[in-house]
């Protein structure tokens, strides 16, 4: 059983096809731990309780969404990221972070599992001819109050939402994390509701003055789907042992 430290980076990058993006921190391997892994845990975020939980699994790899080595961050390993970094130096761990490609993946990324999530059997990016702007567009089977449609969402997320107005909605954008910008294409597209992960004081305004419903759902709530459905994915494809370690966070 498991794999090796090789074999799963060739087997991720072929899924996610990192090559496509032009992102904002490397993707794919990020911190190289021990050659044979069997076993794998995967989190939103790589924190220091999330790298803490590892070394406690005895995992050999780590796979998350938001990794390191963002390109305004400092490059020092010094102080908390110094730690994280020493943390997996010293237990060996390998990191494998993803960041648009997991957003992106049409099956396994978290918009496909935020549009699951939302009710949306059929769905496809909003512009299939810019395939790295990570926003999704489709329909429910039927007009349905957005309240119902928020209800319903936080029940699948398992937290309280922020919604904003009190229409029947049918056509749907979304963007899992940080995706309020992209309100203004969604309303373009002709949707009646724009859901994301965060909201900023300008949303607001824009979602009553374009005449478009509003959910913000949390950016760690709308991005867990990815890294366990690619951890599942993982432990079909390769043998290695999964386990989804959720470090909570509200926002």
């Amino acid at each position: 059983m498991g794999t090796s430290r090789q074999e799963m980076r060739v087997a991720l990058d072929a899924l996610l096809e990192p090559q496509r993006f032009k992102d904002f921190a490397p993707n794919g391997l990020q911190v190289e731990g021990r050659e044979k892994i069997e076993t794998v845990v995967s989190g939103v975020t790589a924190s220091q309780a999330l790298l803490d939980a590892a070394v406690a699994l005895e995992a050999d790899a780590i796979l998350v969404h938001h990794g390191y080595f963002w390109r305004s961050e400092d490059p020092c390993l010094v102080g908390m990221k110094g730690r994280r970094v020493r943390t997996l130096m010293q237990a060996g761990i390998n990191l494998f972070a993803y960041h648009l490609p997991l957003d992106c993946h049409p099956e396994l990324g978290n918009n496909a599992g935020l549009g699951r999530a939302l009710g949306v059997a059929q769905f496809a990016p909003l512009s299939p001819q810019e395939p790295t702007i990570p926003v999704f567009f489709g329909e429910l089977p039927m007009q349905t109050p957005l309240n119902t449609v928020a209800e319903r969402l936080s029940k699948q997320l398992g937290r309280p939402l922020l919604s904003e107005g009190n229409r029947p909605v049918q056509r749907i954008a979304w963007c899992t994390g940080g995706g309020q910008g992209y309100i203004d294409q969604a309303a373009d597209a002709g949707a009646d509701l724009f859901v994301t992960g965060e909201v900023s004081e300008q949303t607001i305004h824009i979602a009553r003055e374009r005449d478009v419903g509003f959910i913000a759902a949390g950016h760690h709530a709308t991005e867990r789907f990815g890294v366990q459905s690619v951890g599942h994915w993982l432990s079909q494809e390769l043998g290695v042992e999964h386990q989804f370690v959720d470090d909570d966070n509200p926002a």
